[in-house]
């Protein structure tokens, strides 16, 4: 627990026992989760306790969000260096079977040329298909 305290600090995020305990159920999704898996996983915590806590932490660029196309909004961990810069951006993968959202860190958003005048504010690169566990392990 001592080590997600860290982070939270780190971060300029006063550690209190919820956060930890929002910020612990965060680390340990394998893949990106939404408002609603928080719900289900923390029960005992109220909505907008979450919703609160979630905005804090995007905030402090403690996690990153992923509009997937779903209609509902993701989130995922961002690494201890991450600063959500353009250039640190990665692509994202939602299974079309699962619909499970998976941050692909090792993939970078490519750079596009835009038109003279135009000012990149963010960038979304989702790609969708089936996942390892959905396609069977098949190329």
């Amino acid at each position: 627990m001592k080590e997600l305290e860290d982070k939270l600090i780190a971060r300029d995020i006063k550690p209190t026992a919820v956060r930890l305990l929002i910020f612990k159920a965060m680390v340990n999704y394998p893949q990106a989760f939404s408002l609603s898996d928080l719900e289900i996983e923390l029960g005992t915590v109220d909505k907008s306790t979450l919703f609160r806590t979630i905005t804090l932490f995007h905030d402090h660029l403690l996690i990153h969000s992923i509009d997937d196309g779903s209609g509902s909004m993701k989130y995922s961990v961002c690494s201890d260096h991450c600063m959500c810069s353009i250039g640190e951006l990665h692509v994202h993968f939602n299974c079309s079977r699962c619909h499970k959202t998976f941050c692909l860190e090792s993939i970078s958003i490519p750079t596009v040329q835009l038109p003279d005048n135009f000012l990149l504010e963010s960038v979304n690169f989702v790609m969708k298909g089936l996942c390892d566990q959905c396609s069977g392990g098949t190329k």
